[in-house]
């Protein structure tokens, strides 16, 4: 009994780390690819499918959360005479930590899975195959303007974001919480720094990679049949969540 539970988590680390060196030389197939001008109209498309069709559902992710924060920390502030810190509180907290992390797993969810799901629904019609018989690089035709895509317009939701939660919690503060907005923007000019923005930024970064990176390599590995392209999908989001918030960590520690 004891040698077969162990023998199962043999197998298990095993298999991760087989993913692993799978993902990472995926990924390095990708940058020397890179070195050739990669198609922009496919990029452009992929950025507008991927991101501008996001923005609707990260603005009232993060206008909702800019609210709720407020609503849960001016009036405690409030009693201790310390709301000249209210628009620094919710200025800081959404631009280092939810703002990345919220934009992160929200295109995790959205954009991840339509990567996925294209991909692997290509790979089990056999388009893949067909791209390889004409002598075109699935890599180049399809990686590629993905993952540019993803670098690009995760950190601009994150950019997008904070200023959408930054102003749920303006309006809060003002027409709820009755902290005037001379006190609310005046908190944010004196604390927060622009680095709290960019270290939020450079997150986001990374997150776009992430779900890139986790997006291809399940599509392009996904089993045959129409229930592989599901559980692929299933896998992207819930490992780029996963992976997403082990990666928080990590760079908090590291830009702050």
């Amino acid at each position: 009994m004891l040698t077969r539970f162990f023998e199962a988590i043999g197998r298990f680390v095993i298999r991760r780390f087989e993913e692993f060196g799978t993902m990472v030389l995926l990924y390095v197939d990708t940058l020397k690819q890179l070195r050739h001008m990669p198609r922009m109209r496919h990029v452009l498309d992929q950025m507008s499918r991927l991101g501008v069709d996001s923005l609707l559902i990260v603005s009232l992710t993060l206008l909702f959360t800019g609210v709720v924060l407020t609503l849960q920390t001016a009036n405690e502030l409030i009693k201790y005479g310390a709301q000249s810190t209210v628009g620094a509180i919710i200025a800081i907290g959404i631009g280092r930590e939810l703002g990345p992390v919220l934009v992160g797993v929200v295109c995790a969810g959205r954009v991840g899975s339509a990567i996925t799901a294209e991909i692997a629904t290509m790979k089990v019609t056999e388009q893949i195959d067909a791209l390889r018989v004409m002598a075109v690089s699935p890599t180049d035709y399809l990686i590629i303007p993905r993952m540019l895509a993803c670098k690009i317009v995760v950190p601009i939701l994150t950019v997008f974001g904070d200023v959408i939660g930054v102003l749920g919690g303006y309006i809060t503060a003002v027409y709820y919480s009755g902290i005037s907005s001379f006190t609310f923007m005046h908190s944010i000019h004196t604390f927060v720094d622009l680095y709290d923005l960019t270290g939020g930024m450079i997150k986001a970064i990374f997150f776009g990679n992430v779900i890139a990176v986790l997006g291809c390599y399940y599509g392009l590995h996904c089993p045959d049949g129409a229930a592989g392209v599901g559980r692929a999908t299933t896998q992207t989001v819930v490992t780029s969540i996963i992976v997403i918030f082990i990666l928080n960590a990590l760079l908090t520690f590291l830009i702050y």
